[in-house]
């Protein structure tokens, strides 16, 4: 916030100058600059600072670093962070700036050719810029089966503004009753339910990818159904689930119960990106905690539900403010 409040206060006549919280959690917990000029100077005009973000990735050299901060500096910008990672023996540069900028100054489109031109100079393999405050939130959709944890909190996220995205539909293989929590709250605020029953046989995969086509990702809420390779290359973008961390250890039915007689003392949870690998994909966030001779079954299961959904929240948003970033064949750099 003094960053800010330092470039604000460097802009000549301010009559009004206030701070506002578009909202407690997330990217959207970044400051917007809304500036008033002073109506006796007629020359002067209202301006509006906001963020944006943008991440890069291209092969490793000189000067990197300098060429993203003069293209910023120069539209009179200004980094508010600025993540780096070179891995040790590979000629890979990786980063990640978040910043402020007057859009009035700097409009967007014109933001996308300055970012451009530095792609091109360093061949780079991704570039990517967001705006939330003026970018549309991504689409997402929900595929989810019997187990309603995960699926509840992020609706619950998504009401109250932990979850910047657009929830288009959710898919489930389980059929909900019409008084259920679920159908309620989506009913209540317009979401699509769809009850797609499958079997071994038929996993009604194409009625998914026809209602998932307009979707920026899609998230697997503790969904049990494998989707297939086709069904993958055929969707062609991002999928992330959640998976608990009882495996491989315990396989099969109640695999708490199993880690409970186990007696193990460390439970986790993995949120990944899915890939035709069977839980194979690259790891954006692990959580663990730890229990004792003094949970019964009961409570383990709640510790590990809440690790769950602590978990995959945690990996929407980082997918949302772009922190992920591929890394070699199947890792990630989560800034």
């Amino acid at each position: 916030m003094g960053i800010v409040r330092k470039l604000c206060s460097t802009l000549n006549n301010l009559k009004v100058f206030r701070l506002s919280n578009r909202n407690s959690y997330g990217y959207n917990n970044f400051i917007t600059c809304n500036i008033s000029v002073d109506p006796l100077n007629p020359s002067s005009s209202n301006s509006f600072l906001t963020h944006g973000i943008h991440v890069f990735q291209c092969p490793d050299t000189v000067g990197i670093v300098a060429k993203l901060s003069d293209c910023i500096a120069t539209r009179g910008g200004n980094i508010l962070s600025a993540d780096v990672f070179v891995p040790q023996n590979k000629q890979v540069f990786y980063s990640r700036n978040v910043f402020v900028f007057d859009p009035a100054t700097w409009p967007r489109m014109q933001m996308e050719e300055d970012f451009l031109r530095i792609s091109k100079t360093f061949n780079a393999m991704r570039s990517v810029i967001r705006v939330p405050a003026l970018d549309p939130k991504y689409k997402v959709a929900i595929l989810a089966s019997k187990q309603d944890h995960c699926l509840i909190d992020l609706l619950h996220g998504w009401q109250d503004g932990r979850l910047s995205v657009d929830i288009t539909c959710v898919i489930s293989n389980h059929y909900r009753a019409p008084e259920s929590e679920v159908i309620r709250f989506l009913e209540m605020h317009g979401v699509p339910y769809h009850y797609l029953g499958a079997t071994a046989e038929n996993k009604r995969e194409d009625e998914i990818l026809e209602l998932v086509q307009n979707t920026d990702f899609l998230v697997l809420a503790r969904y049990i159904r494998i989707l297939s390779n086709t069904f993958l290359r055929s969707y062609g973008k991002d999928i992330i689930n959640i998976h608990h961390g009882l495996l491989p250890s315990f396989k099969g039915i109640n695999p708490s119960k199993q880690a409970v007689d186990a007696g193990v003392k460390l439970i986790g949870a993995t949120s990944y990106l899915v890939t035709e690998g069977l839980d194979t994909g690259p790891i954006i966030e692990q959580m663990v905690e730890r229990v004792s001779h003094r949970d019964d079954l009961q409570s383990f299961v709640q510790k590990s539900e809440n690790l769950e959904k602590q978990c995959l929240t945690s990996a929407i948003r980082s997918y949302c403010e772009l922190r992920i970033m591929p890394y070699e064949e199947n890792k990630t750099v989560v800034f």
